[in-house]
C-alpha cells in the first residue's frame, strides 16, 4: 500500500512539474476547456433554478362542463353526484352555472346585450365549473386530461373544456431544454477530450527521449503513463473550477435584471448557484473528461515508443 501511494505521489509531483515547465500553455488550455464547459454548466444552473419553480408553481386547473340542449334542469343538477365521484381525491370546487346566469354574465361582460336579446330563447346550456385544488404541478396535466375524458362519457354532457394545456406545454418545454442541454454537454465534452488529447500528445512528444531512457532503466508502462493521466485530470479539474466560477460571477448581473422583471409580477425569484453536491459532481465530471482525453492520447502515442 505504501509503495502504491508513493508511486501515485511521485506521479502527481511529476505532473505538476511538467505543468510548471510551461504554465502559459497550461493556462491557455485551461481557458479553452473552461469556455467549453461554461455553456453546459450555465444551462444546468438555469434548469436547476427553474425546475423547483415549475414544480411548486400554484396551478389550479379549471374544467368547464356543458350539458346538451336536450338535458333538463333536473338531469343537469343530478350530474353533480357523478361528477364528484369522478373527481374524488382532488378536493374539487364544483359550481353549478344555470343557463340563465351564464347568459346574464355574457351580457355583462361582452357588451352585446342588445344583440343577445334579439335571439329570443337562451342559446346557452347549463354547466359546471370545477377547480381541482389538489393538482399542483406540471406533471399532473395528464391526470387532468384523464378526468376530462371520464366527464365527457357522462350522459347528457355535450362539451368539456380544460384550461391546463399550458401546464403540459411548460413540462414539454423543460423536457426539450433538458434534451438540448444533454446534447450540448455531449458535444462540448468531446471538445474537452480533444483539447486534453492534444495537450498530452505534445507532452509525450516533448518528453520522448526521457521516456525512452526510463524504459531502458526498467520503468513499467504504468509508471510512465501515470503522470500524463494526472496531467489530464488536473487540466479538466482546473477548467471545471474556472467554468463554475465564471457561472457564479455571471449570476450577479443576471439577478439584477431578473429582479426588475420579477418585481413586475410581485415575485422575488433569483438565480442561485448549484449546491455543493452538484458542484462536486461537475468537478468530478470535468476531471474525468480530462482523464479520458489523457488516457486516449497516452494509449495512442506512447504505444509507438514501445
Amino acid at each position: 500500500m505504501k509503495s502504491w501511494l508513493r508511486q501515485h505521489r511521485y506521479a502527481i509531483g511529476a505532473a505538476l512539474g511538467n505543468l510548471g515547465k510551461a504554465p502559459g500553455s497550461f493556462l491557455f488550455n485551461v481557458i479553452v476547456v473552461a469556455i467549453a464547459l461554461t455553456l453546459p454548466f450555465a444551462g444546468l444552473t438555469l434548469l436547476d433554478n427553474v425546475r423547483p419553480m415549475s414544480q411548486q408553481l400554484s396551478v389550479d386547473p379549471e374544467i368547464s362542463l356543458f350539458t346538451t340542449p336536450a338535458t333538463t334542469r333536473d338531469e343537469a343538477l343530478a350530474m353533480e353526484n357523478s361528477i364528484r365521484a369522478i373527481l374524488r381525491g382532488t378536493q374539487p370546487s364544483i359550481v353549478f352555472v344555470p343557463r340563465e346566469k351564464a347568459l346574464a354574465t355574457l351580457k355583462a361582460k361582452s357588451g352585446l346585450s342588445d344583440v343577445l336579446d334579439t335571439l329570443g330563447d337562451n342559446p346557452l346550456p347549463d354547466g359546471y365549473v370545477m377547480k381541482l385544488g389538489a393538482l399542483s404541478s406540471g406533471a399532473d396535466g395528464g391526470n387532468v386530461d384523464a378526468l376530462a375524458t371520464q366527464l365527457r362519457a357522462l350522459p347528457g354532457v355535450d362539451t368539456v373544456q380544460v384550461d391546463s394545456a399550458w401546464v403540459k406545454r411548460l413540462e414539454a418545454l423543460l423536457g426539450v431544454l433538458r434534451l438540448a442541454l444533454l446534447l450540448l454537454a455531449g458535444t462540448l465534452g468531446m471538445v474537452v477530450i480533444a483539447v486534453v488529447f492534444n495537450t498530452v500528445r505534445l507532452q509525450v512528444l516533448t518528453q520522448r527521449e526521457e521516456i525512452t531512457v526510463s524504459k531502458l532503466l526498467g520503468a513499467t508502462d504504468n509508471f510512465i503513463h501515470r503522470p500524463f493521466y494526472y496531467t489530464g485530470a488536473l487540466l479538466g479539474l482546473a477548467a471545471g473550477a474556472v467554468a463554475l466560477g465564471v457561472v457564479a460571477l455571471a449570476l450577479r448581473p443576471l439577478n439584477k435584471a431578473i429582479a426588475e422583471f420579477a418585481r413586475l409580477y410581485a415575485s422575488e425569484f433569483q438565480l442561485v448557484p448549484l449546491d455543493p453536491l452538484a458542484i462536486s459532481a461537475l468537478l468530478a465530471i470535468s476531471a474525468a473528461l480530462g482523464l479520458v482525453g489523457a488516457l486516449l492520447s497516452v494509449q495512442r502515442h506512447l504505444s509507438r515508443l514501445n
